[in-house]
């Protein structure tokens, strides 16, 4: 597993935020995939790495899936509470 060094993107607001969820949480980005898989989202582990790392644009349908998956508020991850 390779591990990012800097947060370097700036395409998304919430990458750093799901990064450091998903850890909290001890789930593998792998884990994270099968639980949007089951929400009906197919999402690549490029993608989600890209997202992670701020270098992917989150829909809005993505968003509201991690954010129910990872227990987040969407205001939290958001940064408007």
């Amino acid at each position: 597993m390779r591990v990012r060094k800097l947060i370097s993107g700036d395409k998304n607001i919430v990458g750093e935020l799901l990064l450091q969820r998903r850890r909290e949480l001890g789930l593998k980005q792998k884990d994270l995939l099968t639980k949007l898989q089951l929400k009906g989202i197919e999402m690549s582990s490029s993608s989600l790495s890209k997202i992670e790392g701020r270098q992917r644009n989150v829909r809005d349908f993505e968003l509201a899936a991690f954010c129910e998956i990872l227990n987040l508020d969407a205001s939290e991850l958001l940064g408007l509470k």
